[in-house]
């Protein structure tokens, strides 16, 4: 096939192609959010009925990942784990136009990363590390924070396409890992914040008050945040509607502990780690993050 030089230096959303590979609730956000913006889209997902319904949106829905690729100037990956990103790389990378850049997006933790990142350059690619931090409301509403690392330059040029998605774009660094490193950290801070809220409302409940009083008595302080309120509401309502799933998170301690693994006082992490485990173990994995609040108190939160 011809392969074609993809000069970003003034990318034009009209005429790029933006290819998305997995539609699940961040893909199918992003995607929207590229189209919105004006750029020529195109999607695939493993499970192809998934996608579909974008195609209203005027997205490419494509089921073949060859086909999916070969007009691409920007590959985002926003799949489920290192396993199917690597899997899903052997079946595109091949057919991607020379010089494309892949933007992986999927929290697949420094390892998986660094792997992807080979693979590009392999098969010369262009390669950034760029998770995202937000749920399903900031991704739909082209609110996201991007955590980016690659080469200066490059993260530069797809600003036009971090702008359609993302609020804001934080530069981790040069090196690809970097943007995941930095991810990692701020999913433990949010098990951290998701686990606390959960343990204080339990602790308020089994000294005979009503939780809802300790999210009264933060609000407005230093110590108050709009995330303790929010996921508070949602274990005072037992409405566990994802935002952000629990095996996700769950996922994504077990590659900060892998990554940090002898390097630091791991007690917290391992915590943080075997409370969303049992919460996963009580059935809770495919809802909210906050439904941890099971692991603290089965009976209290039904």
């Amino acid at each position: 096939m011809t392969h074609h030089h993809t000069d970003l230096a003034d990318l034009d959303p009209s005429t790029t192609t933006v290819t998305v590979l997995g539609t699940g609730i961040m893909g199918t956000a992003i995607a929207r959010r590229l189209r919105h913006a004006g750029f020529q889209v195109t999607v695939w997902n493993r499970t192809i009925e998934h996608a579909r319904p974008l195609a209203d949106d005027g997205i490419g829905v494509e089921p073949s990942l060859d086909r999916a690729v070969e007009r691409a100037a920007v590959v985002l990956t926003m799949l489920v784990d290192a396993a199917a990103v690597l899997d899903v790389a052997d079946g595109w990378l091949p057919y991607a136009p020379e010089d494309a850049v892949w933007i992986q997006s999927g929290t697949i933790g420094i390892e998986g990363t660094e792997r992807a990142h080979a693979l590009a350059e392999d098969h010369g690619l262009r390669f950034v590390d760029a998770p995202v931090l937000g749920t399903k409301g900031p991704a739909e509403d082209g609110r996201l924070t991007i955590l980016a690392s690659g080469p200066d330059e490059l993260v530069s040029a797809l600003s036009p396409v971090f702008q359609a998605y993302g609020a804001k774009t934080v530069r981790a660094g040069t090196r690809a890992g970097a943007g995941t490193g930095l991810k990692l950290a701020c999913n433990t801070w949010l098990a951290c914040l998701t686990a606390g809220t959960a343990q204080a409302m339990k602790v308020a409940d089994v000294l005979g008050l009503h939780p809802r009083l300790f999210l009264e008595a933060i609000g407005g302080s230093t110590s108050d945040s709009p995330y303790a309120q929010s996921k508070g509401r949602e274990i005072l309502a037992g409405d566990y509607d994802p935002q952000f799933a629990t095996n996700g998170l769950l996922k994504d301690l077990r590659l900060a502990q892998s990554a940090v693994a002898g390097q630091l006082n791991e007690t917290l992490l391992t915590t943080l780690t075997a409370l969303f485990d049992e919460t996963v173990e009580l059935g809770r994995g495919d809802e909210d993050v906050a439904s941890v609040a099971y692991a603290f108190a089965p009976a209290l939160y039904h």
